[in-house]
């Protein structure tokens, strides 16, 4: 027992001594590559640099064991995220810049609680080695982070900067948050982030930042965080420890050659390897393309190397004199660019024409003409050269490729060396690549959306084409915008549909969504087909209803019906009256909402596409319990579950039956007031068993945002026997709502809990919560909800024998109701208000 005990404490002594002892033995290391410049005789000096070479060796295992050793892997899902880059395996000096570190990051262990989180920062010239040093680092403390390290490149160098919010997006997912829906932009997502960061050891990595304001709102407030942010300027940071790197010594560029290109080629000549470094400015990345070219040509000697570079028509002037960092860089990809063969440079200067963040292997096949494997041996030769590196492994476990950000400016200086026609033919062999690959995964994941009956579509398959999306969704949005910007419509709106479809049936990216949708119009427009506009408007309806924006999206609805109808379209017509009618319900108008809904129902029969009509007859049964006809409403939902029971649509299934369990609780709340206290009891467990089964249904697909939704329907059954638990439910769904940035979802909640309180007789927290629901509600613009939830709270008010308190809001909701022409809930009010005024 005592030996089980003391291991632990042993771990953490060793995590302790081993940055030490890889401090000592780096030290000692740059030391001996120092004393290269010693007059001692050759064979002396090819001792030195063995024992440098030792030195290095203890370091790296000294830094490798202050790790904690894992045993078996855990599962996916608690296992704590780890983005962290690998650190380049020739990693060389900056053992001051190291040991400042350590000093920092110790003192800030040893201070005192309350302090805010650590934010270091280290600027310098571009390819000085900031991201290497960062990447070192932050392996080397590694153990002191056991919730995770999250890594992101901000990419400020380009035209294009990443945005706080589409870093913070890929962070929460990291860490297991599943945003379903749009999350409201920076501030809420800037909430989420410190939400989830809260109580938590975790380290974050910001690479090539632009500026502060691209930084300030990716910092925790959690003190047991810390943040590691590179950049080319001083980011001025309150409250950041800054350090300048500069470029390496003279003798810290001859060891790294040597490292690259072999210790006793460099002891041989050692002069021809200073005058490299020299030609090179110092600079680590112009001196790691030098090593690695010398590396793989064994026959060319360190002088020939030297007299390449001393050749100007070889080396910018820039590399030799410029004092700005990117003529620098410049220099030294021309020099790999130089080493390169004609299908390498023609790679290069085709993958500069992509204004993407990454690319997965297939690409270069494509602008290559030839296989994806082939096209991959061409993409790994280039990172051999340095011109290129793997950004990573997607979700769908595919490795993903991107040019250095100058190099890739550099390449693009180059475009004019390709035929004009056959550059555009290998752009477009990619955009037709990238249209296959959204189309395929948008009908996995959603079939319905593409044709009359869809085809036949997997739970892996639907997982694998979300997780495809979320590789892919920068890329395919760069990808859409440049089919735009060389006017091949019929590309852009192809690659749209296919992005909307995906986004619309995983109820995400919702701002990418409209962007998208917009671009679909206008292609479709400038194609001139009327048709193809029309399904893209359809797709914009859709999104422009998700925000809020009904007016608008039924207008697009109403445009695209008349479209459909004049060309004789009837399924896509039977659709487009599904949209208006949904529209109209969103908006409190249900009279006219049902008129399009049964429409479109009898269209879908008639084109025998048994899925769609039974998802609209949901939407309707949805109607006739708001219009308090819950019998109607059980029998469409019975009809619907059949269909989807039958086609094996889990998803549809489960959706179904958590509006069939609204449906049981409507009608049971009615036998328990006409004193049928048994039939009420059956029927209040029939619909908590029916809620259940949906929950644990998505809860096993990993669905939070549809699972929060069937916990709130329970929470609102109303039985009397099940109120604690009821309320619990409701918060528990406001809760999962809150965190995946659902504001919508979060008012709707509000008004779960105010009717739950409600009924346990908590009247002054009810009142509380329903006039929370209200004033969000007000603020998202939904008059429909806000004038339900007044209606709530005076139903709440009366239950508990309030009549005074109840008529002001009743009065309020009928205004409401007037207003929006919605009849059946004006016939509520009117009748709870003579119960309130009587």
């Amino acid at each position: 027992m005592t030996a089980e005990l003391d291991k632990p404490q042993r771990r953490r002594r060793l995590g302790v001594a081993a940055p030490v002892a890889a401090g000592v033995a780096a030290a000692a290391a740059s030391i001996l590559a120092a004393a290269l410049e010693w007059e001692i005789p050759p064979l002396a000096k090819v001792g030195v640099t063995a024992a440098a070479a030792l030195l290095v060796g203890l370091a790296t295992w000294a830094t490798t064991e202050s790790r904690p050793r894992r045993g078996v892997p855990a599962e996916p899902s608690s296992r704590p995220p780890d983005q962290w880059p690998p650190v380049p395996e020739h990693f060389t000096g900056r053992a001051e810049s190291l040991a400042e570190l350590r000093e920092v990051f110790a003192a800030r262990r040893r201070s005192a609680a309350g302090s805010p989180p650590l934010v270091v920062s280290l600027y310098g010239r571009g390819g000085v080695g900031k991201s290497a040093l960062m990447t070192r680092f932050g392996d080397e403390v590694a153990a002191w982070f056991p919730d995770g390290r999250l890594y992101a490149d901000l990419r400020g160098g380009v035209d294009a900067p990443v945005r706080p919010e589409e870093v913070l997006t890929g962070f929460l997912r990291a860490l297991g948050v599943r945003l379903t829906i749009d999350p409201g932009g920076l501030e809420e997502l800037r909430k989420l982030w410190l939400t989830w960061t809260k109580g938590r050891r975790i380290l974050i990595g910001l690479d090539n930042a632009h500026d502060a304001e691209q930084v300030k709102a990716l910092i925790p407030a959690e003190r047991g965080c810390a943040v590691l942010v590179t950049s080319r300027q001083p980011l001025f940071l309150n409250g950041t420890h800054d350090t300048r790197l500069g470029v390496f010594s003279e003798a810290q560029g001859v060891e790294l050659l040597a490292r690259l290109a072999g210790g006793a080629r460099v002891s041989d000549d050692l002069e021809s390897a200073r005058r490299i470094v020299r030609q090179c400015d110092h600079l680590p990345l112009a001196v790691t393309i030098c090593g690695g070219r010398l590396a793989t040509r064994e026959q060319w000697t360190l002088r020939q190397m030297a007299d390449r570079l001393h050749d100007e028509r070889r080396r910018l002037d820039q590399l030799e004199l410029a004092p700005t960092v990117d003529k620098s860089v410049r220099a030294s990809v021309q020099l790999s660019y130089d080493d390169c063969t004609g299908v390498q440079r023609r790679l290069l200067r085709l993958l500069s024409a992509l204004p993407a963040p990454d690319v997965p292997a297939w690409v270069a096949g494509e602008l290559l003409d030839v296989s994806g494997l082939d096209g991959a041996d061409q993409l790994e030769a280039l990172i051999d050269a340095q011109l290129a590196e793997c950004s990573g492994t997607d979700a769908t476990g595919a490795l993903r490729y991107r040019l250095h950000d100058l190099v890739a400016l550099f390449a693009a200086e180059l475009a004019g060396e390709d035929d004009p026609e056959r550059r555009g033919d290998a752009i477009e062999r990619v955009l037709h690549g990238y249209r296959r690959r959204a189309e395929e995964a948008a009908q996995d994941r959603w079939p319905q959306d593409w044709s009359k009956g869809g085809r036949r579509s997997s739970t892996e398959g639907q997982i694998h084409a979300g997780d495809w999306l979320n590789a892919e969704r920068l890329t395919l949005m760069s990808m859409i915008t440049l089919a735009r910007q060389l006017e091949m419509w019929e590309l852009t709106w192809g690659l749209a549909r296919a992005f909307c479809s995906l986004c619309h049936s995983l109820r995400a990216y919702w701002a990418d969504w409209h962007t998208v949708a917009d671009l679909g119009c206008e292609a479709a427009g400038r194609a001139g087909d009327r048709r193809a506009q029309a399904i893209s408007m359809l797709d914009r309806a859709a999104v422009q209803g998700g925000q809020g924006g009904q007016e608008r999206g039924r207008a697009d609805a109403e445009w695209a019906l008349e479209v459909f109808t004049e060309l004789g379209e009837p399924w896509w017509a039977a659709r487009a009256m599904r949209a208006i009618g949904m529209t109209l319900f969103s908006d409190g108008h249900l009279d006219r909402a049902q008129e399009h809904l049964i429409g479109a129902i009898t269209a879908f029969r008639g084109e025998e596409d048994f899925w769609w009509m039974a998802r609209t007859q949901r939407n309707l049964a949805e109607l006739r319990l708001a219009e308090r006809r819950p019998e109607e409403a059980r029998r469409l939902l019975e009809d619907s579950l059949e269909v989807f029971e039958r086609a094996g649509n889990r998803y549809s299934e489960a959706q179904t039956l958590r509006v069939y369990g609204e449906v049981l609780a409507a009608q049971a709340r009615g036998l328990r007031r006409a004193g049928e206290h048994r039939a009420a009891q059956d029927s209040f467990a029939r619909a908590g068993h029916s809620l259940d089964r949906a929950a644990e249904m998505f809860r096993q697909r990993g669905e939070l945002w549809e699972e929060a939704r069937c916990l709130r329907a329970a929470g609102e059954v109303g039985d009397p026997a099940n109120g604690p638990r009821e309320l619990e439910l409701a918060r528990r769904a406001e809760e999962m709502l809150a965190v995946l940035g659902d504001s919508w979802g979060v008012a709707r909640t509000a008004a779960s809990i105010g009717r739950a309180l409600g009924r346990l007789g908590r009247m002054a927290e009810a009142e509380h919560e329903l006039r929370r629901a209200v004033g969000a509600f007000e603020e998202l613009g939904d008059r429909w909800w806000m004038a339900l939830s007044l209606r709530y709270l005076g139903e709440a008010h009366l239950d508990n024998g309030g009549r005074a308190p109840a008529v002001p809001p009743l009065r309020q909701a009928r205004d409401l109701y007037r207003s929006l022409g919605n009849e059946a809930g004006m016939s509520r009010t009117l009748e709870l208000l003579r119960r309130a005024e009587t």
